[in-house]
């Protein structure tokens, strides 16, 4: 791999990398397109806007340590667009551990972030080098939002997080919200770990609507775990979805037959229908976002023994804010080291008020405190 290309786009011809890549280009940071299918990333990247102008090369490689560590030699981050995570993550930590590269990925299923951190994070400090899982839009925002509720009450204690957003759920992450049912959805309560009762719905709601909406804990995203020993936070209980009833009730629908026809089979054969399910809901690559549709509102909700705060951010276009927030990341890294090397929130990493502007610079994201 050529030393003037610091950054690797592993998983380049899915959606989310697809949308990090055209940010790689607006933000002038040359990259590795990389991937199993050569011929597929080609295809992908000839219809990405301006891509002639990008500065990059596109590698096949097989998902393997050796093979990826020997594409990573010499990089300084991966951005690893290949989920579910929980299931492909590891190779790719290791094989960036392995060749000295930060690592970053657009997945954020609960499980996959506390393996992360459990059994990664050590080696990755050790190191010097930064492990930020979940670095996309359906964790990010919301944190930021956490942390601002901090800055603004320092009295909390306590956080109740919502992320939901319209649109249509890629391969990949239709892939993740069904593969995740073999793990428990977790919170934090008491800085302990704590799980949800299997099919908990909620009706929640969001600042923009008068009707509620239908959310899920989804595993419990990643905000438990990286609030987990915390010097003021101790609790801590996420969720969210889409702003599609319909959509959602029949993933609630999936949950229970999940519970009742699914659990009891061995965990491979449960792994094989779950794909078999995402794939029949999710066969091809969805449409590019249409901003006027494709909206997104965070909530974060603050309570202390006698502080409350609510913080919320109205955006556009979940999928078109991950590929900005990878390609922001990555531009630091080449930059400037991360503000903290280990297991890292994209907030530790980067700052979330940096996060934030650089969606706002976009006109993506706008933040309400009140």
């Amino acid at each position: 791999m050529s030393g003037k290309r610091p950054v690797v786009v592993y998983g380049a011809s899915g959606f989310s990398a697809r949308l990090t890549i055209e940010f790689l280009r607006e933000y002038n940071v040359p990259f590795v397109a990389a991937g199993r299918d050569r011929a597929k990333i080609e295809e992908v990247l000839s219809h990405v806007p301006g891509i002639a102008t990008a500065d990059y090369e596109i590698v096949e490689v097989e998902h393997d340590v050796d093979a990826l560590a020997a594409l990573l030699e010499g990089a300084t981050v991966v951005c690893n667009g290949v989920g579910p995570c929980i299931y492909h993550g590891e190779t790719v930590v290791g094989a960036a551990l392995k060749a000295g590269c930060h690592y970053i990925d657009t997945g954020g299923e609960t499980p996959w972030v506390r393996l992360a951190a459990e059994e990664w994070g050590a080696k990755f400090s050790e190191a010097g080098l930064l492990l930020a899982p979940a670095t996309a839009y359906m964790s990010a925002v919301a944190e930021a939002c956490a942390r601002i509720a901090l800055e603004h009450a320092p009295g909390i204690d306590s956080l109740e997080i919502l992320s939901m957003f319209m649109g249509f759920p890629t391969y990949g992450s239709t892939q993740t919200i069904f593969g995740q049912l073999q793990w428990e959805s977790i919170y934090l309560e008491q800085n302990e770990y704590k799980e949800w009762p299997p099919v908990t719905t909620l009706e929640v709601t969001i600042p923009s609507a008068i009707t509620t909406q239908l959310a899920l804990p989804w595993g419990g995203f990643p905000h438990p775990v990286w609030f987990k020993d915390h010097p003021q936070i101790a609790n801590v209980r996420a969720f969210g979805g889409l702003l599609d009833r319909s959509l959602m009730e029949g993933i609630v629908a999936g949950q229970r037959d999940y519970q009742e026809k699914i659990r009891p089979l061995p965990a491979e054969q449960q792994r094989e229908i779950l794909a078999g399910i995402a794939d029949s809901m999710q066969p091809e690559t969805p449409p590019r976002e249409n901003r006027r549709r494709q909206r997104t509102v965070d909530v974060v909700v603050g309570r202390g023994n006698v502080d409350t705060i609510r913080v919320s951010a109205h955006g556009q276009g979940a999928y078109l804010m991950t590929g900005l927030i990878q390609a922001f990341a990555a531009h630091h890294l080449v930059h400037q080291p991360p503000r903290k090397v280990g297991f890292a929130s994209p907030g530790e990493a980067f700052g979330h008020h940096e996060i934030l502007a650089a969606l706002g610079a976009y006109g993506l994201v706008k933040v309400e405190v009140g």
